[in-house]
């Protein structure tokens, strides 16, 4: 089980794109892919059915404890990709 908080960022986020926060989990412990980037944040990607099957991305920064939550949204350009 991963152990997350979100930033004040992310939850503004969340409100403003209409994402759920029981989203964000299975995104991270399941997701579809999983990148790793040069400013240290993970990004976890996973489709919501609930939301049309649209790609949830999740930046993460892995290295606070708990992991912290920086931001989500759904990817537009994964989108047309599937």
């Amino acid at each position: 089980m991963i152990e997350y908080e979100f930033s004040e960022h992310a939850y503004d986020m969340l409100k403003e794109r209409n994402i759920s926060e029981t989203w964000v989990k299975p995104a991270m412990e399941e997701p579809e892919m999983k990148e790793s980037k040069d400013d240290g944040t993970a990004h976890y990607v996973r489709a919501i059915e609930e939301h049309e099957g649209r790609h949830l991305r999740v930046v993460v920064n892995a290295y606070a404890n708990p992991w912290r939550v920086v931001t989500v949204f759904f990817d537009r350009r994964l989108r047309r990709l599937s």
